[in-house]
């Protein structure tokens, strides 16, 4: 259990009530975890956003309105954004996979077994990505599946382009993450020190201007598609 002092901060965005009110059952049953505010679309949820500043939200992909994708850009955007992990079905893995770019850190299915949804939440309160096996094989196919010459060549500069102001070693550090090394693997792989592991890791959320390893893994992903 988490040993922070105070409850982390949770809103419960979905369009559906019985899913809402599934989770905040499950949430509130935590002493480490508070269900602040629900709410039913996008809209809503950037007004309880503003209004109790959570530190978590739990975000449904598709509603009515504005849907959980652009809703994620917005607060992410905003200074001292909230943490978001996404709500799936798996019929959406596109929305998802630009959640995930816009800064999202990780997402979870609706029908994921209570226990993993509340580790996932924890786990994304304190900054890391949610991305389980199965989860990460839809994002990757997503990822990688066929798309026109035109998108795929522009997305590729692109990300060759952010990837370009790294040194050697960064590189060779962000190539890890995206084959999804945690610290003490890279270091190994690398033969370098967690600690130098670490200051590589920070070198490139600022050089490449991501907030989170999944985006540095995406990025390496449409340099190399």
């Amino acid at each position: 259990m988490d040993s922070r002092r105070d409850p982390v901060r949770i809103v419960i965005v979905d369009d559906e009530q019985l899913v809402r009110m599934a989770l905040r059952l499950v949430i509130d049953g935590e002493p480490d975890l508070s269900v602040v505010a629900e709410a039913a679309d996008g809209d809503a949820a950037i007004t309880v956003v503003n209004e109790h500043r959570p530190d978590v939200v739990l975000m449904d992909v598709r509603m009515p309105g504005r849907d959980g994708l652009s809703t994620t850009r917005e607060l992410l955007a905003r200074p001292a954004p909230p943490r978001v992990l996404m709500l799936t079905t798996f019929d959406s893995d596109d929305l998802v996979l630009g959640a995930l770019h816009a800064g999202a850190l990780g997402f979870v299915l609706k029908d994921t077994p209570p226990p993993h949804i509340l580790d996932a939440v924890r786990t994304v309160a304190d900054g890391n990505p949610v991305l389980s096996p199965a989860a990460t094989a839809r994002v990757i196919a997503a990822a990688t599946s066929p798309r026109s010459s035109h998108a795929r060549d522009s997305s590729r500069e692109a990300a060759r382009q952010q990837l370009s102001a790294l040194t050697e070693r960064e590189l060779q550090t962000a190539r890890a993450i995206a084959d999804g090394l945690g610290n003490p693997e890279i270091a190994q792989r690398l033969h370098i020190s967690i600690a130098t592991v670490k200051a590589h890791t920070g070198n490139l959320f600022a050089k490449l201007a991501v907030e989170n390893r999944v985006q540095i893994a995406l990025l390496v992903r449409d340099a190399e598609e």
